[in-house]
């Protein structure tokens, strides 16, 4: 069983699932156990990537995962799955 603080990329695959739905910053930060500072490079990080667009929904800024990512969210779920026998899960 795997124990121990996170990696980038279970943190990338965290917000990216977490996001499939519109979700405002202080969601994603409050549900993926981040500070501010990191929260904002991750999600500067997958923008960048187009993994991940910002969008506003009157007063409120909006972060959704785009369809792009889904092949990293396929792929980081299958190889988590072959090497830990078990699929990624949120951390709480």
């Amino acid at each position: 069983m795997r124990q121990g603080r996170r990696t980038e990329y279970e943190i990338y695959w965290e917000i990216l699932s977490f996001c499939r739905s519109g979700k405002t910053f202080t969601q994603i930060i409050g549900r993926c156990d981040l500070n501010s500072k990191n929260g904002q490079e991750y999600l500067d990080f997958l923008s960048e990537k187009g993994y991940i667009l910002r969008s506003n929904e009157g007063e409120r800024n909006l972060y959704k995962t785009t369809g792009k990512a889904g092949e990293f969210l396929d792929l980081f779920a299958r190889l988590y799955q072959e090497l830990f026998d078990r699929g990624p899960e949120f951390k709480l």
